[in-house]
């Protein structure tokens, strides 16, 4: 089902939270999301956040996520989407963050199935876009990425909705603001979607090899998820 912004605007009750009263800049839609997480040592983590972000700990615990999906329809505010740039493939490698109260997510890496689509997505957001090969099947995602020699194979079903989400759940989810760092200096963009609706995922074969240091993602993760997606709005990035 596809929401209006105007009803995605609407909805705030799932948000700790208000977003910004100025326009919102960009729309995008983050469709058939698989969400791979992991348990980490928060020591092998600290070296990649940047000195004036707080890593987020459920626990005792931090996490760290690999998440594959398709971004479709991504526009500026003013402008339609041109689907041969607009959707492609991605992967982001995501840990889980906090500054001033507000939870948010911090970018390992990103990988885009379209190479002008990662050039373009990098100038205009900074965010560490790299091409990656990417290709997908209702059942399967598999992508490489030989310059960093990471791999992700995965096929799988789909399980049950999970109706009544876990802290944990909510915590590796339910996130409205990512951090970026530049230039020594730290920034926010905020968004807004719909809560998250999560399934159970699935894997008859899966294969995962991420690295990153002392970070090295090959084993099963502590935790698996399916969503068929949300629509999302950015607002710009903020100074902090």
């Amino acid at each position: 089902m596809k929401y209006t912004i105007k009803e995605i605007l609407a909805e705030k009750k799932h948000r700790s939270w208000s977003y910004p009263t100025n326009n919102w800049m960009y729309y995008q839609e983050w469709n058939n999301a698989l969400f791979f997480h992991y348990k980490i040592n928060p020591a092998f983590l600290k070296p990649f956040i940047p000195a004036n972000l707080e890593l987020d700990i459920l626990e005792n615990n931090a996490w760290i996520s690999l998440v594959a999906f398709k971004m479709e329809n991504i526009r500026p505010r003013f402008l339609p989407a041109f689907p041969p740039i607009s959707n492609f493939g991605e992967i982001n490698l995501r840990t889980y963050v906090t500054k001033y109260n507000k939870p948010g997510v911090y970018f390992l890496t990103i990988e885009a199935e379209k190479l002008f689509s990662a050039i373009l997505a990098k100038s205009l957001s900074d965010l560490p876009y790299e091409k990656s090969t990417i290709k997908r099947t209702k059942n399967s995602y598999k992508a490489n990425h030989p310059k960093r020699d990471f791999i992700l194979d995965a096929t799988y079903n789909i399980g049950n909705h999970v109706k009544n989400k876990t802290v944990l759940d909510l915590f590796l989810t339910e996130r409205y603001c990512l951090y970026l760092d530049k230039n020594d200096e730290l920034f926010r963009y905020e968004i807004q979607h719909l809560p998250w609706k999560i399934n159970e995922l699935n894997c008859t074969d899966l294969t995962i090899n991420y690295h990153l240091d002392e970070i090295n993602l090959h084993s099963k993760p502590d935790l698996m998820h399916y969503s068929e997606g949300v629509q999302v709005v950015a607002w710009e990035k903020v100074k902090l």
